[in-house]
């Protein structure tokens, strides 16, 4: 259901913690379009570990409040990726160590591109104006390669989506956070990613947890996680055919995906030029 179709009253519901394990909650936004994000968080011995903040004000916020009710400190915050929809709320978590990947780092080091995000989710204009003047946390701890972060996770680096996405998996709970390597209902974006690659590293995140949390959508399972390696698979053949997708959520995307992965066999790693249309720099 398009996030713009939920009711006040449906929208509240998404407003709380849903327990996906033993101590572990996904914060989960309807929809998924541009800028909705999901993210999680674990109870550890120590506190709480933080699985990703979303975007602007209007949706950090109601997500702190959540976490404060935990009645725990937040020792740690781990970033899948970079892109802005997950990242934004860092700044609410000033005493947490800030975790990332390298690429993920070196992003959030450069200058927030403004004009593109607005360009890109125009509904979220005036809050990015905020973002913008507020800032991110830089990352404090780099992850390069898979690491036991405390007695239950364990965050392991892929690729695919972005050139530096993290996986998060809490075993003892079967649950894995999977950032925006996967999208589930929605159409995924691979303007920044490989769809090739994507899809190869989709056969082995399947396997990982029987609850897969995706940056994107409702949680899902190893079959969802399929389904969007069969749609990746097809991307880089250079047509989608009907299927379990046709029902998803921002279908315009079939085409930076199509053209990344056609640009990518001919050596281009460039951004596809209908994705630079759409942030309007083409």
């Amino acid at each position: 259901m398009p996030a713009d179709s939920l009711s006040l009253v449906d929208r509240s519901r998404f407003r709380t913690l849903h327990p996906v394990g033993d101590g572990v909650f996904a914060w989960l936004q309807p929809g998924g379009e541009s800028g909705v994000s999901n993210a999680g968080v674990v109870i550890d011995d120590d506190g709480l570990t933080v699985i990703d903040t979303m975007m602007v004000r209007s949706q950090w916020e109601p997500f702190g409040e959540a976490i404060a009710g935990l009645d725990l400190p937040v020792k740690r915050v781990v970033l899948t990726h970079a892109h802005v929809d997950h990242v934004g709320g860092t700044q609410l978590f000033r005493n947490a160590m800030i975790l990332g990947s390298p690429a993920t780092s070196a992003l959030l080091d450069q200058p927030m591109p403004l004009t593109a995000y607005k360009n890109f989710m125009p509904a979220f204009d005036v809050e990015l104006d905020e973002l913008h003047e507020l800032g991110t946390r830089p990352i404090s701890h780099l992850v390069d390669d898979a690491a036991q972060l405390t007695a239950r996770i364990e965050v392991l680096p892929a690729t695919g989506h972005t050139a530096g996405d993290l996986m998060v998996l809490v075993a003892d709970a079967d649950v894995l956070f999977a950032g925006d390597l996967c999208f589930f209902g929605v159409t995924p974006l691979a303007f920044q990613g490989d769809p090739e690659m994507w899809a190869d590293t989709l056969e082995v995140l399947a396997d990982l947890a029987e609850t897969i949390v995706p940056g994107h959508g409702p949680i899902g399972s190893p079959d969802d996680a399929r389904a969007l390696q069969v749609y990746l698979r097809h991307c880089v053949k250079g047509s989608v055919p009907p299927g379990p997708w046709d029902h998803w959520l921002e279908r315009d995307r079939d085409a930076i995906n199509i053209e990344k992965a056609a640009m990518l066999r001919c050596g281009d790693e460039g951004m596809p030029p209908s994705m630079l249309r759409a942030i309007g720099l083409g």
